[in-house]
């Protein structure tokens, strides 16, 4: 087997947080969710790492989380990883579950920045029903459970399933209902929905260097 031998730019050394421009290889069918353990060789390097995926929005500075690795168009992929200087080609496998398989190839890309700022986001939407309609007021439960979380949020938008969008006026009683005004008359049957975001981070993987079978 031939040995190579080369040298480290200077901070090559360290480790950051990479973000790959990637896409799902034509030739690979399965779920690529976020999280999920590649091998990604990166340059010269090979690494195992959990990659997340995110869009990549040219108009803002945060980005929204996806959970899948989406086929037929490109997505960010962010990892802790030794720090390599873009381009570099990205070649993504994904190790088989029979024994003495070799890993198929699940995405191509190159490297496009390091950068530890870069602010990832996870939606969250929590729902709740209308109790009781009056006007432009309805009484909303199940969204909270106590009336602390009821006044924590009380600043943030609903908005509902049906288009109507509103504010929290104030929380009832013990149980976590509360007091909505909306831009409309709701009806009985739509949806009460807030929407939330959670900073989201790659993961560790367990272990950093494959072994691959010759």
């Amino acid at each position: 087997m031939p040995v190579t031998a080369c040298g480290l730019l200077q901070h090559e050394s360290k480790m950051s947080v990479l973000h790959f421009s990637v896409k799902k290889h034509d030739s690979y069918s399965a779920p690529i969710k976020a999280k999920d353990e590649l091998i990604f060789h990166v340059g010269f390097r090979q690494f195992i790492a959990r990659p997340i995926y995110s869009t990549d929005n040219m108009n803002s500075d945060k980005h929204k989380m996806e959970r899948f690795l989406h086929a037929g168009r490109f997505s960010m992929a962010s990892i802790y990883a030794p720090i390599s200087f873009p381009p570099l080609p990205l070649i993504a496998l994904r190790s088989s579950e029979g024994a003495g398989t070799a890993p198929a190839v699940a995405a191509v890309g190159t490297l496009k920045s390091i950068d530890p700022d870069r602010i990832i986001l996870k939606k969250i939407t929590l729902t709740g029903y209308p109790q009781r309609v009056s006007k432009l007021k309805a009484s909303v439960r199940y969204m909270f459970h106590n009336p602390e979380d009821v006044k924590w949020f009380k600043p943030v938008e609903v908005w509902t399933k049906c288009g109507r969008r509103g504010r929290i006026k104030e929380p009832l009683g013990t149980h976590g209902a509360l007091k909505c005004i909306f831009n409309g008359v709701l009806q009985q049957h739509d949806t009460v929905c807030m929407s939330l975001y959670k900073r989201s981070y790659p993961k560790w993987p367990d272990h950093r260097f494959p072994i691959l079978d010759a």
